[in-house]
């Protein structure tokens, strides 16, 4: 193997040492270095890898499987195994994702002659999405705010940011002062991997931050280090995702909408509204920081399944 110098590091990783197997413990080993090493992956990320990997580790380790013995019908037994214990269709292609990568090491290494999961298919995803919001739902929880308290008053215009830019929860709350560009109504977003893109702010939710900054937030005593984040609590800090998500979910139950809802469904909800009203995908896409066109084609399918959905309600000869 190429990386037994770290097979065994000072702190033995949690997801490899509950592997009792000594071939599969070293195998993950060798895969943990390369992945550090190699790939330079933090060690979320290489965690994350370790704990897909270990799935198929506990898959076979029953059936007296080395790693180098495991075969295509092996990982469609595991596949088969995810399906049946309910585990999401994402996380599968996850898992089988990371199964690819693990055994491309094992070609490396010349541990195996072949790649045993390159042939191994994706699950079918049927692209499910949250329950998205209409306009009128909006207004709704929007007027489940009170405005006299400045928290909620800011709550209010947390909502008409998402809603109108379609921003991640984790975007807005990290959004700064400088990232306003006012004069050309547009947002500088910095998203994952800090990528960032321009994405444009209507004229009201515009309005109402800036009416926000000047009347709200600028009484606030804010925390060294914070001045330039736009969303701040009474402790003077950035809100975190986690408030968002509590605050959303009681003014839902407030407004008396039966839907499951989170703060990512404002974002789903402004991309569905652009694409059922004939935006352009690769515009769409831009706005959302899709890294691929693919993810964004998900709004496609639900935009058909919206117009089946209307002519079924509306027309006489379908409600039959």
């Amino acid at each position: 193997m190429l990386y037994n110098i770290l097979l065994i590091p000072q702190h033995i990783n949690s997801i490899t040492h509950s592997i009792q197997d000594p071939d599969w413990k070293r195998a993950l080993c060798d895969f943990r270095s390369y992945m550090k090493l190699e790939r330079q992956l933090s060690d979320n990320s290489v965690d994350a890898y370790l704990r897909d990997v270990s799935h198929l580790a506990k898959y076979a380790i029953p059936l007296s499987v080395s790693p180098t013995e495991v075969t295509l019908d092996h990982l469609r037994g595991l596949v088969a195994e995810l399906h049946d214990a309910g585990v999401a269709l994402a996380t599968q292609c996850r898992i089988i994702s990371g199964l690819r990568t693990f055994y491309r090491m094992m070609l490396i290494e010349d541990a195996v002659d072949a790649n045993p999961a390159e042939l191994l298919e994706m699950p079918r995803s049927s692209r499910h999405l949250p329950d998205v919001l209409t306009d009128d739902e909006v207004d709704a929880i929007i007027a489940t705010f009170d405005l006299s308290f400045p928290d909620q008053a800011r709550n209010r215009v947390i909502v008409e940011v998402l809603y109108g830019c379609g921003l991640r929860v984790s975007e807005l709350c990290g959004l700064h002062l400088s990232d306003i560009y006012a004069d050309d109504e547009f947002l500088l977003v910095t998203g994952k991997g800090d990528k960032q893109r321009w994405v444009p702010i209507n004229s009201v939710a515009l309005e109402l931050t800036l009416q926000y900054i000047d009347t709200i937030r600028s009484h606030q005593k804010i925390r060294h280090g914070e001045e330039d984040y736009v969303f701040i609590n009474r402790l003077g800090t950035h809100l975190s995702r986690n408030y968002v998500f509590m605050f959303l979910k009681a003014a839902v139950e407030k407004a008396g909408i039966k839907k499951t809802i989170s703060p990512h469904s404002l974002r789903h909800s402004f991309a569905t509204e652009l694409v059922t009203n004939g935006a352009d995908l690769r515009a769409v896409q831009e706005m959302l920081g899709h890294e691929k066109i693919s993810t964004t084609e998900i709004y496609t399918h639900l935009s058909h399944q919206y117009l089946r959905d209307t002519i079924t309600t509306y027309h006489p000869h379908y409600r039959k």
